[in-house]
């Protein structure tokens, strides 16, 4: 497991609402140059992107052009996700049936998770956005 494993735990609490619900069933972290992980796939709640997948959203988030997302969707384990939109080129939001993906960028990382049938993405988002927001605030 990879020491930036415990992050999928630190996010996936972070998205818990009053009630105690958690609204992120699986997450990741992969670097901005070139989306490698780094997060494992061996963790049990690993969001598990395909090379491709990770390279075609680092792309995206490195140039800064959500067009290809606008225009073909977002891929995410193989699965089409239709986008919803994106906010300051710093994060982006798409949906599948009641699922949603969650995607934010920071300095050299995006921070990407998955909300599940019955869950929140608002509680999503916030808990990537806080993620997303330390990696940047120590230089990440």
């Amino acid at each position: 497991m990879s020491t930036w494993d415990s992050y999928i735990d630190n996010l996936i609490e972070r998205s818990k609402d009053e009630s105690g619900q958690l609204h992120v069933e699986k997450a990741c972290i992969i670097g901005l140059d070139g989306g490698g992980r780094w997060t494992s796939d061996q963790h049990p709640s690993a969001l598990k992107l395909t090379p491709n997948e990770a390279q075609t959203i680092a792309k995206c988030f490195k140039k800064k052009d959500f067009t290809s997302f606008m225009v073909g969707g977002v891929f995410v384990e193989g699965e089409y996700w239709t986008f919803l939109r994106e906010i300051d080129s710093k994060a982006v939001y798409a949906r599948r049936s009641s699922s949603g993906i969650t995607l934010q960028a920071s300095k050299t990382a995006i921070v990407v998770a998955r909300t599940g049938e019955g869950m929140q993405q608002g509680n999503a988002n916030k808990a990537v956005g806080v993620i997303a927001d330390y990696l940047e605030s120590v230089n990440f």
